[in-house]
């Protein structure tokens, strides 16, 4: 499996998120700015990824994997951060934090799944 660079960057932004979100978790017992901006940033990767997969798609390169599992993976990882976000909005605890933190966890493994689907690598 050829690693995609968009999936390097997004494993990297999801690890620096994580760590904020996990800081901001143990030092504050309410929401911090900084966890949420990176929870943001994580939504605006996705948004991105989404554009870059979809010239991608347009423009000959097929999803080897398919497709339908592709984008439904894709729409699904672009609700998570929103939904974390509004949590964060109105749980105003230490709670929130983690619950943030929970998201790029899972838009890695997701992003992951996404590589996948999109080279054709089996389950395995």
């Amino acid at each position: 499996m050829t690693v995609d660079p968009f999936f390097l960057v997004g494993a990297g932004l999801c690890a620096l998120s994580l760590l904020v979100c996990l800081a901001a978790t143990v030092t504050k017992t309410y929401p911090g700015d900084a966890a949420i901006v990176s929870v943001g940033l994580v939504e605006l990767f996705l948004l991105a990824y989404g554009i870059g997969a979809g010239i991608r798609q347009a423009g000959g390169e097929a999803v080897r994997g398919e497709a339908w599992e592709f984008w439904g993976y894709l729409l699904t990882a672009l609700l998570i951060p929103v939904g974390a976000f509004w949590w964060a909005v109105l749980d105003k605890t230490r709670w929130s934090n983690a619950v943030l933190a929970a998201v790029p966890v899972t838009i890695l493994v997701m992003l992951f799944r996404m590589e996948q689907i999109w080279d054709g690598a089996p389950l395995s």
